[in-house]
């Protein structure tokens, strides 16, 4: 049991991986935000 906890304590693996999956969500939230205020200042522009 001891073994098990001090294995996933210092298993860097899962850690990176988790951050990097945390990363690539937020990359793409703030793109998706990117393309929705472009998309508005486009359709305001076009009303005008």
């Amino acid at each position: 049991m001891i073994k098990l906890l001090t294995t996933l304590l210092y298993d860097w693996t899962n850690g990176v991986i988790m951050i990097s999956v945390f990363a690539l969500v937020v990359f793409i939230l703030v793109g998706v935000l990117i393309n929705f205020m472009a998309s508005g200042k486009k359709d305001k522009a076009s009303d005008n």
